[in-house]
């Protein structure tokens, strides 16, 4: 019987927990998640809930991962596999309800959480905001009620530093209200890491319909939104714009790059979802089509980019997405185009975006970040 109560004390030890599992003592001791070097030179982490059934929806890297029982206790968890370099959203999937990590105090949103391998980069920058803390939003707010996409949006305005270059951070309210895009910059210039801009928060209503290869979006912005931002009283460039985008939205950012270059020829591009043809969805795998889909097309046309500056990024866990991205940063290049390469410690991941989006943005201002990749 001693045997079994020292190997209860020291179940998850080797991740610096002591204790006994499920007991009040072990659960005021713990800090999780956590990690130790696995044998493959990744890392496996452990994962601890308490409470009822659970499993770890992660976002993109990974199918949900049951968690296990101890011992008939309130204590579930789960030793995860993980690579070299990852930086993950996860969330604690029980029922039909999701909840962030009550033990990892890194949030995004209410109900997510983030977790690091020990080697991931550090993010300079972005503090650590907790799931119940509250994220500030600019204090300039813009209803948009738009002719050419219908409907109407709130448009929030920033100026870091005072203000200056227009950044049209696309999928705005993910960067308000999951990660806080608006102390990270104000930081960022603060530090003299990059020059006041004027942050414009642009929501998305329906991502799949706007941030795709079509011209409506960037009328709108060209002669709807930035007229609206000009006279918001909040001092802001308009004639060095720099368009971010993640995903879709980079597809859309360089989409209009290609066919508004007057209106944009700075662009912060994050895994952008280049495998995009008008027939992709409809694939039974929409990632299978011709490597570097529709823009790639457009791109093997030549089209003369020598005014465009353009940084590419993305996870390096990607696999299916580096072709496509491989391919159309080459395209670019190759067309004229000054462009910056580089890969995040993520998967397809906002958490894995972020230092990204900084660096990027400085980079295509002419200022990079200073001592960081």
């Amino acid at each position: 019987m001693r045997g079994l109560a020292a190997e209860m004390e020291g179940a998850f030890a080797e991740f610096g927990l002591p204790g006994t599992p499920g007991t009040d003592e072990f659960w005021t001791s713990v800090r999780a998640p956590a990690s130790v070097p696995a044998d493959d030179g990744g890392w496996t982490t452990l994962f601890l809930w308490r409470g009822s059934e659970a499993s770890i929806g992660f976002e993109s890297w990974s199918e949900p991962v049951p968690l296990r029982r101890w011992d008939g206790t309130d204590c579930w968890y789960a030793e995860v596999r993980m690579p070299a370099r990852l930086r993950v959203t996860y969330q604690f999937l029980v029922g039909d309800a999701a909840h962030a990590d009550p033990f990892n105090p890194v949030g995004a949103g209410g109900d997510r959480s983030i977790a690091a391998t020990p080697d991931a980069p550090a993010q300079p920058h972005w503090p650590a905001v907790g799931s119940d803390d509250v994220l500030p939003v600019p204090r300039t707010r813009i209803r948009w009620a738009s002719e050419r996409l219908g409907g109407r949006r709130t448009v929030r305005v920033h100026p870091a530093g005072g203000g200056g270059p227009v950044v049209l951070l696309l999928d705005g309210d993910d960067w308000l209200y999951l990660h806080p895009a608006m102390t990270a910059f104000d930081s960022a210039v603060a530090s003299g890491d990059m020059p006041p801009v004027t942050l414009v928060f642009l929501p998305a209503k329906d991502r799949a319909a706007e941030f795709v290869c079509r011209p409506e979006l960037w009328e709108a912005v060209r002669d709807e939104l930035l007229p609206l931002v000009a006279e918001s009283g909040v001092p802001a460039d308009l004639d060095r714009l720099v368009v971010a985008g993640q995903s879709l939205g980079g597809l859309s950012a360089l989409y209009a790059a290609l066919e508004f270059p007057e209106l944009v020829s700075r662009v912060a591009c994050q895994s952008g979802s280049f495998w995009w043809t008008p027939d992709a969805m409809d694939l039974p795998d929409p990632l299978g089509g011709r490597v570097g889909g529709a823009l790639a097309a457009r791109l093997r046309e030549r089209p003369d980019l020598s005014g465009l500056r353009v940084a590419f990024d993305v996870g390096e866990h990607e696999r299916r997405m580096l072709p496509h991205c491989e391919l159309t940063e080459a395209l670019t290049e190759q067309a004229g185009a000054t462009v910056r390469v580089s890969r995040s410690a993520s998967d397809h991941d906002r958490a894995g975006w972020r230092h990204a989006l900084l660096r990027d943005v400085a980079w295509a201002l002419g200022a990079p970040l200073k001592g960081t990749e």
